[in-house]
């Protein structure tokens, strides 16, 4: 397993105040953005030890108006870690809130962190 949590989180922290791997807690402050490990495997061994690991990060986004251009601010900090979006799309939310999800997925080499897409 390798840990890119702290990358992930220092790559979206600046698009808005309100960022967490948690639910939000402060709705007062929109965007909020929520982003969560969902999958961190191994892909392959080598030699015993861990060599590719595949990663798949959840992002949703609250806000009372438009998450595109939320989305499109992420997608421009996420990509650069070599993580891939697989899927986005618009959540019906009882709140009446603008609810996206987006999916951001890659494979690391372990040792040389280097981001395999396929």
């Amino acid at each position: 397993m390798i840990n890119v949590k702290d990358q992930v989180y220092d790559a979206i922290k600046g698009i808005t105040e309100n960022v967490s791997d948690g639910y939000p807690k402060d709705w007062g402050k929109l965007p909020a953005i929520q982003y969560t490990e969902e999958d961190n495997s191994v892909v392959e061994w080598v030699d015993n030890k861990e060599s590719k690991a595949h990663l798949l990060y959840k992002v949703d986004i609250w806000n009372n108006d438009s998450t595109s251009v939320t989305a499109l601010e992420i997608d421009k900090a996420i990509c650069p870690l070599g993580l891939r979006r697989v899927a986005c799309g618009d959540v019906a939310d009882p709140s009446g809130m603008k609810h996206k999800v987006m999916r951001y997925e890659g494979i690391i080499d372990v040792d040389t962190q280097m981001v395999y897409q396929g």
